[in-house]
């Protein structure tokens, strides 16, 4: 037996670690992780592909007027015989299948859509890289060529949130809009399910912006996508007739709520953030960092309906912010005004002019502060303590007597 195979006990003397094994044992990890990506992500791909083609089948062949009305039926119990082990033969997940590829095969546009969604998801992302790999090297999915192509970011998304998805949404856009959301946010099923419930896609991208005409085509895209027509400030509580500061207090007060109502991507950098110009000292009320758009983000909240002149003063904090914070390798800065109200026609002239990006948004269900204010001011509870003690001293001396 040689040494290497007798029983042995390893010593730590006669281990020597230096930075080229912590180095090697990092990549092994790597390309450990990297490996079990690449499997989910093939194995989901194929197991999607298979649905696809199944509900293609149902469809195209008119499975029903061929063979009568129970030929899924039939179909489920002939294939539950033949893979008694396999999951997702029943008759139920068959017509799921059928319904899948109906609501996108209905669509004449859809191939477009998902060929425009496909080069503005970020390739550059770890999944995303192995996907393009598994299906590019020579194992691409075979598919006829008359067919409605099966998108391969489809394999980022597990088979009940396809399922989700075409159950509950109106249009293919709809539908394309929470598949990107579930990919780029690794949304679980319920945390899907609560946002199409909240109605997600039709409060955003509605801002009144000008992204489209002042930035580059996939970015203007990308920008308009993360903003939303009216913000829910329903965890702030505030007195009647707040102000902005108190607004911006309440706000930075439960900063991990307002990021999530913000969207993914949003980096917060500071509140009544200071810059100097000639000579001046003026504040942006807050000021985030996107990271998907590589770009700055100037916040101005306003208490009041929009304004004209609102529009301006955005603008001068988004040029500060491009002139004495931007480097080479961030995109342009955008703005964005949020407001209690505003009037479509005033915000459109507003911006005619300008050529910064941005945008004005509103928002709403801030909860009235009625509570504290029917509450005793502190000064008010002292003085009647005082007022308590004194009576009890009196009485305390009256029995005394």
């Amino acid at each position: 037996m040689s040494e290497e195979l007798k029983p042995h006990v390893v010593k730590s003397h006669d281990i020597r670690l230096d930075s080229d094994y912590v180095s090697w044992v990092h990549d092994v990890k790597q390309r450990y992780v990297s490996a079990q990506i690449k499997s989910a992500v093939k194995v989901n791909t194929e197991q999607l592909f298979f649905n696809w083609q199944l509900g293609r089948d149902l469809v195209e062949r008119k499975a029903e007027e061929k063979w009568g009305k129970g030929i899924v039926e039939q179909l489920s119990l002939d294939l539950q015989n033949e893979f008694p082990k396999a999951k997702g033969f029943s008759a139920r997940n068959l017509w799921n299948m059928k319904k899948w590829y109906l609501f996108y095969s209905g669509n004449e546009s859809f191939s477009e859509l998902a060929h425009h969604m496909e080069e503005s998801l970020d390739m550059k992302s770890l999944k995303l890289q192995q996907v393009g790999v598994e299906l590019d090297q020579n194992e691409k999915l075979q598919q006829l060529v008359a067919e409605i192509n099966f998108p391969k970011f489809f394999g980022f998304v597990p088979w009940g949130h396809h399922i989700e998805i075409v159950t509950k949404c109106k249009t293919v856009e709809e539908a394309l809009f929470y598949v990107r959301k579930t990919i780029e946010e690794s949304w679980s099923r319920s945390v899907l399910i609560d946002n199409i419930k909240a109605h997600l896609y039709q409060s955003s991208g509605n801002a009144l912006t000008n992204f489209a005409e002042k930035l580059p085509t996939i970015q203007g895209k990308l920008a308009q996508e993360i903003v939303k027509d009216t913000y829910d400030f329903g965890f702030v509580s505030l007195p009647a007739g707040y102000d902005e500061k108190e607004l911006e207090d309440a706000l930075e007060q439960n900063i991990t709520r307002f990021l999530l109502e913000l969207g993914s991507g949003f980096a917060f950098i500071g509140r009544q953030k200071e810059i100097i110009v000639a000579g001046k000292t003026r504040k942006i009320d807050m000021l985030f960092y996107h990271i998907k758009l590589r770009c700055y983000v100037v916040v101005e909240l306003k208490a009041v309906s929009f304004e004209p002149e609102f529009a301006g003063k955005l603008n001068f904090y988004v040029n500060a912010v491009d002139q004495l914070m931007k480097t080479d390798d961030d995109n342009p800065t955008i703005g964005l005004l949020i407001c209690k109200d505003k009037d479509q026609t005033e915000v459109q002239w507003a911006f005619q002019g300008i050529e910064t990006p941005m945008g004005v948004a509103t928002y709403d269900n801030i909860r009235m502060n009625e509570i504290k204010s029917q509450l005793p001011s502190e000064e008010a509870i002292q003085k009647r303590l005082e007022q308590a003690e004194e009576e009890y001293l009196l009485k305390l001396q009256e029995k005394n007597k």
